[in-house]
């Protein structure tokens, strides 16, 4: 089969694509590469006269002031018609969001039904912000989410911008619009799927596909210092409640000064990403989620103990008997609570990296993962 995968902003797309490709199909994928992270991708639509050309660059925000015409989003949906012709003959196409192609929604829209009209089918995958996700967690109905500081505090609505903008009507048009063509709706962890089953979607829920031929699991060594790992995003430090972590650290560092080292890194590109904490005994990812992210999956394969989302609903759903995670909250004295525990009891980091590692084989392996993708969009 001929699968083109739109958007990536974790890798998830690019571990599907290696598990395809692993059973026989051929896989491209579609994107901008996200920024900094820098992702593979094949086919490339990243706005570059507009960030990289020194006329444009000084102009971009005033122009965007002057019209309300952002130009990046413009040179994104050029790059896209241009790849556009060549875009056919796939038997599945799957969009990462309804804004995968991150251009303004009536371009998508036009872009979305010509993708239709020259191949099989399309498939939404349900990974972040998304219409019927962000009204159930601007309901407040959940006891937190991603957007519990803007719930706590409206004046920090410029940071909330991003998931904000799919209440808006022309976003929400597209979200609609999109779910109308796709041939299923999937979700790829419980922070996604339980929102939008409360919404009243009818979903399909694959867990995140994580590479375990690639990402070698190393049992955590002890004979040192504790190694504990904050990598920081500035574009979203409030949504996974970094200051939380940030807090705790501090206490961390003058209570054990003696017995952990402390590594902080910020927006630095992936693939030095997964480098630097290579050595680390401890991630620490999120306080907002119920489930783990794409970041915490991989350093938990790799034998790490990973501060994320691990809630009850989470462990109900896998029927997990031991720890395989921390469940990170919003309070900074549990958190120390957490890591004191660990930091005094090291053979416990030993026995949740062992069980991480299983859990991420049993539950994430990206072949397994593949093949479930295949049989929801009806081609197994």
């Amino acid at each position: 089969m001929k699968i083109l995968l739109i958007g990536e902003y974790s890798r998830l797309h690019n571990s599907l694509k290696e598990g395809l490709t692993k059973l026989g199909h051929e896989v491209y994928i579609l994107g901008t590469g996200d920024g900094f992270k820098n992702y593979e991708i094949d086919y490339n639509i990243a706005p570059r006269l507009t960030i990289k050309n020194k006329f444009f660059i000084n102009g971009v925000s005033a122009f965007r002031k002057l019209t309300g015409i952002d130009l990046h989003k413009v040179e994104m949906a050029v790059n896209f018609k241009r790849r556009l012709p060549k875009l056919k003959g796939f038997d599945h196409i799957q969009l990462i969001n309804s804004d995968a192609l991150q251009t303004y929604p009536d371009y998508q829209i036009k872009f979305y039904d010509k993708l239709i009209q020259n191949n099989k089918q399309i498939s939404l995958l349900i990974c972040g912000d998304e219409t019927p996700i962000v009204d159930y967690n601007l309901s407040g109905k959940l006891k937190y989410s991603v957007l519990t500081p803007f719930l706590e505090d409206k004046s920090l609505r410029k940071y909330f911008k991003y998931s904000l903008k799919y209440t808006t009507k022309s976003y929400r048009r597209l979200f609609e619009y999109v779910s109308g063509i796709s041939n299923v709706l999937i979700t790829s962890d419980l922070d996604y799927e339980l929102p939008m089953r409360k919404m009243g979607y009818t979903t399909t829920f694959i867990p995140n596909p994580i590479n375990t031929d690639k990402l070698k699991y190393t049992e955590p060594v002890i004979e040192g210092k504790i190694i504990i790992f904050l990598g920081i995003n500035r574009l979203s430090y409030l949504k996974k409640g970094t200051v939380y972590f940030e807090e705790a650290l501090k206490i961390i560092r003058e209570k054990y000064t003696d017995k952990v080292e402390i590594i902080v890194t910020e927006n630095i590109p992936y693939a030095e990403y997964i480098k630097l904490y290579e050595s680390t005994h401890i991630l620490l990812d999120q306080v907002y989620g119920y489930d783990q992210g794409y970041n915490a999956l991989e350093a938990m394969a790799k034998g790490k103990v990973v501060f994320t989302g691990a809630e009850t609903e989470f462990i109900a759903h896998y029927n997990l008997k031991e720890a395989v995670a921390i469940n990170a909250v919003p309070d900074a004295k549990q958190i120390v609570e957490q890591l004191s525990y660990l930091i005094e009891n090291p053979e416990k980091i030993i026995e949740i990296s062992k069980n991480a590692r299983s859990f991420i084989e049993r539950e994430h392996s990206y072949i397994k993962i593949a093949e479930q993708y295949l049989k929801a969009w009806g081609l197994k």
